[in-house]
């Protein structure tokens, strides 16, 4: 009898230390499901300006941020979860990816109006890019992405500038005129610099070194910093100072997991993706130019001033306004132009 009233008290103990146990891990668990885990994505290690500046941006939330509920951040650099096209799929469907920075290109399947950041020669000079980002002139794209994708842009980096380079200098509209050169894959980049009497063929940019090198073009138009990275210099040492394009760089926020958060988030997230942006662009407009000198300073390129970009931009033009036309961006491309 003594014998079962020791095996009833174990019994006992042992379900309310069963108990005790579970309440602390329910607790546990209710505690760590109150964390809010923000997912950035970036292709490019963490030395690159768009990695720099999602850095940048997590830094500013936790400034900005007054809730309650515990946040953390965790960044997937260097193309862990793939490329930025891959991005803008998991932001779509409200998975994955909270944000990121990429190409303007990469939303065209929702939205073509977006295609217009894209377009080249938008913008005369740096100061123009700048006070266009300024006025937020693409505030339409925004509304439009929102509506179709359900996909935010928050803010805008970029500012880069991009350069014909090639086997050959390309100096003045004449030097240009035939000059066959890698193109990305919208067709506003073909009709272009069609328009302005290049070649130009689609060709992905892996391919850009191995088609330079065995002549099937004769160059192409990037940035300084790209060429130095993938090391084009050294089968295209002539780059030819035509400011092609600076390029607009959106950080978009999955909007569906955005409405999710409390208000405290939101409102942190929000002003600090502006911030952070700018900071992007100043890493990138101050590299620039300082990446061409030092390239042609050690002998890998040599640049080559261009002397008609006046009579380019004034050829590109019409071409800006059938395609803005087009993309029902005719509105935006107005108010880009009539910045002074």
């Amino acid at each position: 009898m003594e014998r079962n009233a020791l095996l009833k008290t174990i019994y006992a103990l042992t379900i309310s230390l069963f108990v005790v146990f579970l309440g602390f891990w329910l607790s546990s668990y209710k505690k760590a499901s109150e964390v809010i885990t923000l997912h950035g994505a970036s292709q490019f290690d963490q030395n690159h300006s768009y990695t720099r500046a999602l850095v940048k941006f997590e830094e500013l939330v936790n400034k900005y941020y007054t809730g309650s509920q515990k946040i953390e951040f965790v960044l997937h650099a260097n193309g862990e979860l793939g490329v930025e096209k891959d991005f803008f799929t998991y932001m779509n469907i409200g998975a994955v990816v909270d944000y990121a920075i990429l190409a303007p290109s990469h939303v065209s399947t929702f939205s073509s109006m977006a295609t217009i950041m894209d377009i080249p020669f938008l913008f005369r000079d740096g100061d123009h890019y700048l006070k266009a980002i300024e006025n937020d002139v693409f505030k339409q794209v925004q509304e439009d992405l929102l509506k179709r994708a359900d996909v935010l842009i928050a803010g805008y980096g970029g500012g880069e500038k991009r350069h014909i380079f090639g086997r050959r200098p390309v100096r003045n509209m004449g030097e240009l005129q035939g000059f066959n050169m890698r193109v990305m894959g919208s067709p506003i980049q073909s009709r272009m610099f069609a328009a302005l009497g290049a070649s130009p063929t689609v060709i992905s940019s892996d391919e850009i070194y191995n088609a330079i090198q065995t002549g099937v073009i004769e160059g192409a138009e990037n940035s300084a910093a790209v060429i130095d990275l993938l090391k084009w210099y050294e089968v295209a040492k002539d780059v030819s100072f035509t400011s092609v394009s600076y390029i607009v760089r959106p950080l978009f926020f999955n909007a569906k997991r955005l409405r999710s958060f409390p208000k405290e988030l939101q409102e942190a997230m929000l002003k600090a993706a502006p911030e952070a942006m700018a900071y992007e662009r100043s890493i990138e407009m101050g590299q620039d130019d300082p990446t061409l000198e030092m390239l042609e300073k050690s002998g890998k390129i040599k640049v080559h001033p261009f002397a008609d970009r006046e009579e380019m931009l004034k050829r590109a033009e019409p071409v800006k306004e059938a395609f803005a036309a087009e993309i029902g961006a005719t509105a935006i491309l107005k108010a880009i132009n009539d910045i002074l």
